[in-house]
């Protein structure tokens, strides 16, 4: 007898490649050098995986960076969201990294 088993149980987690998250800790960590951000969180679920933005440790995330992939033969995707709402969508990293440069940068004086 056969088993049929659910497709979303054979799903591995999915992760950033090198490239990718090299962008992101790049854009990170000048943002952390300018007193922006503090700290970040990286979660990998099936399908999925989150790169966390923080302002505080103990805080809910300014901004998270989500890298989705339904199938595994289809491209992944890319999404920034911010606390309410979806910042920006794209198909590379390249995207999502340009996005944070056109938000506005906190200024010391």
């Amino acid at each position: 007898m056969q088993r049929i088993s659910n497709p979303k149980k054979l799903r591995k987690p999915l992760f950033f490649n090198r490239s990718e998250l090299g962008q992101i800790l790049a854009t990170y960590s000048t943002r952390v050098a300018s007193g922006e951000w503090r700290d970040y969180a990286i979660d990998h679920l099936p399908g999925s995986a989150a790169f966390s933005i923080f302002r505080h440790t103990h805080e809910t995330p300014l901004y998270v960076v989500e890298k989705q992939q339904r199938f595994p033969t289809e491209a992944p995707k890319f999404t920034l969201r911010d606390r309410n709402k979806i910042l920006c969508k794209g198909s590379s990293m390249q995207e999502i990294v340009s996005y944070f440069n056109r938000l506005p940068r906190l200024i010391t004086g």
